[in-house]
């Protein structure tokens, strides 16, 4: 049957086009109607969106973090006022309830994070180096953190008291040295 179908992928369609650059897209007959159901402005994203509240588009901001859970559901009321993203992101998914109340989750399917709540508490190692593979999908908790201008200079007078980060090598300062590594502070041997 492959050799039947040809290929598609190359083909592109005007009305691909025209739904990119929302042609043919009627203005809202008044000002600040509901657009639960509509998809996110294109335009609105990239600072272009001329129409304003006539926008048959939903105007999404950048600043919502977490997805709705009511409106994973088809439930969430309150639309565009919502404060919570109402996209699928599977890196912005919100914490499952079950699983961080009772330390598991009997769904299968569940599309809530499934983070533990001891391991999330302290630092991955890897990101405080400069790179954990995992990104935001790690199990451990990645804290941006600025590297101590004093300490760069030469001395910081607060020491590991210093809220900034102190960065020696591959150990950072006030942290245990791992006995048996090649330089102190790197675990398993890797520094």
């Amino acid at each position: 049957m492959q050799e039947l179908v040809a290929g598609v992928e190359k083909i592109r369609f005007d009305l691909e086009t025209d739904v990119e650059q929302q042609r043919g897209a009627r203005l809202l007959p008044f000002p600040g109607m509901d657009k639960l159901g509509a998809a996110a402005c294109e335009f609105f994203r990239r600072g272009l969106c001329s129409k304003g509240l006539l926008c048959p588009f939903r105007h999404v901001s950048g600043d919502r973090t977490v997805v709705c859970k009511h409106w994973l559901r088809g439930l969430c009321k309150r639309g565009d006022q919502c404060d919570f993203l109402h996209e699928y992101d599977v890196t912005k998914m919100p914490m499952c309830y079950f699983y961080s109340k009772f330390g598991e989750c009997s769904n299968k399917e569940c599309p809530f994070l499934h983070i533990d709540a001891t391991s999330r508490a302290t630092g991955c190692p890897w990101y405080d180096r400069g790179f954990c593979k995992h990104g935001p999908l790690c199990k451990y908790r990645h804290t941006r953190r600025v590297l101590c201008t004093n300490y760069l200079v030469g001395f910081c007078p607060e020491g590991p008291k210093c809220r900034f980060m102190q960065y020696l090598g591959c150990e950072l300062a006030g942290h245990n040295v791992v006995p048996g590594s090649k330089r102190p502070g790197c675990e398993d041997g890797e520094g």
